[in-house]
This record gives C-alpha cells, sequence and structure tokens, in this order.
C-alpha cells in the first residue's frame, strides 16, 4: 500500500534518516535530534518500518510545529516521512 500526501514526484530532502531498525518512542526522538540540526525551511527525509512510528512520528512533528510534506509507505514496510523543519 502506497499512501502520499502529495501528488508528483518525491519530495527531495537536505538529510536522509534510516530509522528502519529503531522502535517507538526512540524514532521520534533520533527524528528530533536530526531536525534540531537542520536549519529553518530545511526538509529531513525519514524511513521508517511499522504502523506505531508511521503514525506517531508525522504527528508529532506537526505538534511540535514542522510541516509533514508527505507520508509514503512502499510495498515492503517501509514508510517514508518527508518533514520541512519549522522555526
Amino acid at each position: 500500500m502506497r499512501t502520499s500526501l502529495h501528488a508528483g514526484p518525491a519530495v527531495q530532502s537536505d538529510l536522509e534518516l534510516d530509522l528502519t531498525a529503531e522502535m517507538c518512542p526512540m524514532t521520534y526522538v533520533r527524528t528530533r535530534l536530526a531536525l534540531d540540526k537542520l536549519a529553518p525551511g530545511r526538509v529531513l527525509a525519514v524511513r521508517l518500518r511499522g504502523e506505531e512510528p508511521a503514525r506517531n512520528v508525522p504527528r508529532t512533528a506537526a505538534e511540535q510545529g514542522h510541516e509533514v510534506l508527505a507520508v509514503e509507505t512502499a510495498a515492503d514496510g517501509v514508510t517514508r516521512v518527508a518533514i520541512r523543519r519549522g522555526r
């Protein structure tokens, strides 16, 4: 299954983070640390595995003031989340 919040080609990112071996809550902890290193407006792409991280990382990022640009789940179960850093 593939779900997307955007149309067209994949969102280009400034930094890629592979968290497919991590579990919640470390998935968002590591995402937050990576976002903190980026300048506002830059895009982080996070690769996740599992329903809980795929649900929690975008939700928590949005709650923290970041913009979730895309959420795409591939057939292999890996979800890619593109997040634009807020202020």
